[in-house]
């Protein structure tokens, strides 16, 4: 390795300074030290994630900190990009005994095959990364109620709020965390004009509830129709979620639970470290959870 390239390398790694470097690089791994979680096996409502190699050890991170905190044994199902490596596979079967771990070219035999009646539907699984987190969740679920989870959210404590939502049979909205603004592909005007129902404002598909009625077939053959809405890579699968629970019934969950890019932790029972403040995912998230003790309680 040249000099250059030794001094970029050190330039990346110590980016957001060196105790964010030491919490990724060294903490974040004691995740592996920790106890497997057994019994994910209530079907009140099923987890389903989608990831790739490079996101597993944060999924483990996410998964452990919610089934620590809430103290739930709700069944899940790890989706694969295409990406995991039979040693990720094997991790996460230690990890979590009794979860599906869904493979990727099964996955896309089963779905195409599923979406042959709905030509959008098909076009958008083939040709879209994060598509497999509408069609694939919905074809898997074996639950009423699905929990989407993202692999950059952390939990610190009970999302009691999120808990009682999931768990109350005499609600049927889906509920999700709110993002810092509206990140769609379509105009909510364009949807109200065209069908009549307003877009919930500032949906963000990385932690929710979700029921599985809501992901209709039919349904998301038609939104796919409207112009333009083939966007952004992430921000379509967004709003395919947005436009679902839209027209069947949801809402945000509460403010604790919003995306935030500034403050801290402050009290909230969770954060969802977006794109723009991964780096405090180790900083700030895993920092906080060593120092209030959470490996020590997971066995790590």
């Amino acid at each position: 390795m040249s000099i250059g390239s030794l001094v970029l390398k050190l330039q990346q790694k110590y980016e957001h300074g060196w105790q964010i470097a030491h919490f990724r690089d060294t903490v974040r791994f004691r995740i592996l030290d920790t106890k497997p979680i057994a019994q994910t096996t209530d079907r009140t409502c099923e987890i389903h994630v989608l990831t790739c190699a490079k996101d597993g050890l944060n999924l483990i991170w996410t998964l452990k900190t919610f089934y620590h905190y809430s103290n739930r044994h709700y069944a899940l199902c790890i989706h694969d990009d295409g990406t995991l490596t039979e040693d990720d596979r094997a991790t996460f079967r230690h990890h979590f005994p009794n979860a599906r771990i869904i493979d990727r070219p099964i996955a896309d035999d089963r779905v195409f095959q599923e979406l042959q009646a709905h030509p959008r539907c098909l076009e958008f699984r083939k040709t879209n990364h994060l598509a497999p987190k509408v069609f694939d969740f919905a074809s898997y679920l074996e639950s009423d109620r699905m929990l989407l989870l993202d692999s950059d959210i952390l939990f610190f404590n009970e999302p009691t709020a999120l808990l009682q939502r999931i768990e109350d049979p005499n609600y049927h909205l889906n509920a999700v965390n709110g993002d810092i603004s509206n990140a769609y592909t379509i105009a909510p005007e364009v949807v109200q004009e065209k069908y009549g129902f307003t877009m919930i404002q500032r949906f963000n598909s990385g932690l929710g509830l979700i029921h599985q009625a809501s992901l209709n077939l039919k349904w998301i053959e038609e939104f796919l129709s409207l112009p333009n809405i083939i966007g952004h890579f992430w921000q379509i699968e967004q709003t395919l979620y947005a436009l679902c629970s839209s027209r069947y019934g949801g809402e945000l969950l509460p403010p604790t639970y919003n995306v935030h890019l500034e403050g801290g932790i402050n009290g909230a029972p969770c954060r969802h470290y977006v794109g723009k403040i991964r780096h405090q995912m180790y900083g700030e998230g895993i920092r906080c959870l060593v120092n209030q003790g959470f490996l020590r309680e997971a066995g790590g």
